[in-house]
C-alpha cells in the first residue's frame, strides 16, 4: 500500500511519540497533503473525521520521521585499513598525522567523477531512509578544491532531489589541510572564505558551512574567520568542537549564532553556558565515540541541567563512523552516553531538525500543521526502538504526506 496521491490519509490506534514526548492514549492520525491535519485521540474519534479519508494502518507506534543532522555520505575510496591499524593500536590523531585520516578519503574523492559518487552515496542514503529518515544533511569537506568541494555539494542535491528525502547541505571545506596549503594553514581559510564559501553561495548549493575546530585541524581564529565569511553569504553556522581537546570551538559557534556544535567529548562549563544562551543545540555522535573508542564522555548532566537540546546523529563517514544505522544510534546514545530512550528519540527528531534549522517550521512533531513526514514502526512502544538492535522494524515511512510500506512475511513483522 503507498496511498492515493493527494487523497486525506489515516492512521487509527496508534501510539504517538510527538517528537518531545509520547502522548498517554491511542490516537489517530490525518494527513492532508503534505502536513498533518488532524490529531485525535481515539476515545475522541468519530467516523465523522474518518470520511473522505483513505485509511492507511492502525495500531503501531508512529514518530516524526527520523532526522539525521550529521552526516558525510558523499565520499570516494573505504578506509578499512586503518579501521585494522586502529585495532593495533593506532589513534586516530597518529592515523591523520601520518597521512592518512580525512586525507586518504581526499585523494579518492578528488578522483571520482560527480556520477561516481553519487552511485556509491545513494545506497549509503537509501539504508538510512529503510531506517526511518526523512530528513539528513550531508557535508562536504573531502575535496578541499573550491571546484572538488563544489562537486559533492552538486552530488548532495542531486540526491535529494532523485529520493524521496529532505537533504541540507553543508560545506565543511574547513575540514583538514590539504597537502597544497601543509605550512600555510592561514593561506587556505583566505581561500575557504574568499572563494569557497562565496561560490557555493552564489551556486545555491549550500545551506550552512561547518568548520572543525580542533589541534590536527583549525584554531577557533581561523573557525572564526569562516563564521564571519559563513555569515556575510547567508549561512547558517555549525562546528565540529571538543571533540578531541577543548580548544573553545563550541563557545566561538555559539558567539556566531550556530545552529549546533558536533560531537562535544571535551565541552566544559563555559562551552555549555555558551550554548544555552545562543540556543544552540548540542549534536551527540556515539557511533564514532564507539568506533574511535573514546572514554571522555560529553557533559551529559551538564547539559541537561542548562536546558541545551541535545540532538543524535549517526555522523555516516568513511573513517570515525562508518555506521548507516540510524536506529542503532538510538541505542548508543543510550547505552554509551546513558539518555534516556525518550531523549534518544528527541535527539532524531524534534531536536536533530532544529539542528538543521528547521525549529519553526516544527519539522520533528507530530502535531496539527506540522509537515507530514511519518514513520510506522512493528513495536509497542517508542522505548523499543532504542531498547532493541533489530533492523526491519519499519513498517511504514511517510515523507510529505506520500506513504511507502515495507512488505515483509510474518515472520520477519514479529518483534521482541
Amino acid at each position: 500500500m503507498t496511498g492515493t496521491p493527494h487523497k486525506r490519509k489515516l492512521w487509527r490506534d496508534v501510539i504517538l511519540f510527538d517528537g518531545l514526548d509520547t502522548l498517554p492514549e491511542p490516537m489517530a492520525v490525518v494527513v492532508e497533503g503534505d502536513r498533518i491535519g488532524r490529531v485525535v485521540p481515539m476515545t475522541e474519534f468519530d467516523e465523522a473525521t474518518a470520511a473522505g479519508c483513505e485509511e492507511m494502518a492502525r495500531g503501531g507506534v508512529m514518530t516524526p520521521g527520523l532526522v539525521d543532522c550529521h552526516t558525510h555520505l558523499v565520499f570516494g575510496g573505504s578506509r578499512a585499513d586503518e579501521f585494522e591499524q586502529r585495532l593495533e593500536g593506532a589513534s586516530y590523531e597518529e592515523i591523520a598525522r601520518a597521512g592518512g585520516g580525512i586525507l586518504s578519503t581526499v585523494n579518492a574523492t578528488r578522483a571520482a567523477t560527480e556520477a561516481e559518487l553519487f552511485e556509491a552515496a545513494r545506497p549509503r542514503l537509501e539504508a538510512l531512509m529503510r531506517d526511518g529518515v526523512t530528513t539528513v544533511e550531508i557535508k562536504s569537506g573531502y575535496g578541499l578544491t573550491v571546484a572538488d568541494e563544489l562537486k559533492m555539494l552538486r552530488v548532495a542535491r542531486r540526491l535529494g532531489q532523485e529520493l524521496p528525502v529532505r537533504v541540507v547541505t553543508t560545506l565543511l571545506g574547513a575540514h583538514a589541510l590539504p597537502p597544497e596549503f601543509r605550512d600555510d594553514s592561514d593561506g587556505y581559510i583566505s581561500l575557504v572564505c574568499n572563494e569557497m564559501i562565496p561560490a557555493a553561495a552564489t551556486e545555491g548549493l549550500a545551506d550552512a558551512v561547518d568548520v572543525f575546530c580542533e589541534k590536527i585541524a583549525f584554531s577557533v581564529a581561523q573557525c572564526e574567520r569562516v563564521f564571519a565569511a559563513a555569515k556575510a553569504h547567508g549561512l547558517s553556522i555549525k562546528a565540529h568542537a571538543e571533540q578531541l581537546s577543548n580548544l573553545g570551538g563550541s563557545a566561538a559557534a555559539a558567539r556566531f549564532g550556530a545552529l549546533s556544535a558536533d560531537h562535544i567529548e571535551f565541552l566544559d562549563e563555559a562551552g555549555v553556558k555558551a550554548l544555552r544562551e545562543a540556543g544552540s543545540v548540542a549534536v551527540l555522535l556515539p557511533g564514532a565515540f564507539h568506533t574511535l573508542r573514546e572514554t571522555r564522555l560529553p557533559p551529559i548532566e551538564a547539559l541537561r541541567a542548562a536546558g541545551v537540546p541535545m540532538a543524535v546523529a549517526t555522523d555516516a563517514n568513511p573513517g570515525s563512523s562508518p555506521i548507516f544505522n540510524p536506529t542503532l544510534m538510538l541505542n548508543f546514545a543510550c547505552t554509551l552516553f546513558r539518555l534516556t530512550p525518550r531523549e534518544a528519540l528527541a535527539g532524531m527528531t524534534a531536536h536533530g531538525a532544529r539542528a538543521l534549522g528547521f525549529h519553526e517550521e516544527r519539522l520533528g512533531r507530530i502535531e496539527e500543521g506540522a509537515p507530514a513526514d511519518l514513520c510506522l514502526w512493528h513495536v509497542d512502544t517508542p522505548a523499543a526502538l532504542a531498547y532493541a538492535i533489530q533492523p526491519g522494524r519499519l513498517r511504514q515511512r511517510v515523507f510529505a504526506g506520500s506513504v511507502s510500506e515495507l512488505e515483509r512475511d510474518e515472520g520477519e513483522r514479529r518483534h521482541v
